[in-house]
């Protein structure tokens, strides 16, 4: 008697395989937003003050 070859992944493999790409995606997006709090990105320097008592009194 000949064994049947199951082509179809188990429910088992299958959910083992999604929870490790799942993890590295994870992994994936905390080491970019570490990254980026690294890089220090320019600031303006000068605080911007606007007048808006001239558009408040046209409404």
């Amino acid at each position: 008697m000949q064994l049947k070859y199951n082509r179809q992944p188990s429910l088992g493999s299958s959910l083992i395989k999604f929870f490790i790409r799942f993890l590295i995606v994870i992994l994936f997006f905390i080491l970019a937003i570490f990254l980026v709090e690294k890089i220090n990105f320019p600031s303006p320097e000068k605080k911007f003050n606007i007048d808006i008592t001239n558009e408040i009194k046209k409404l």
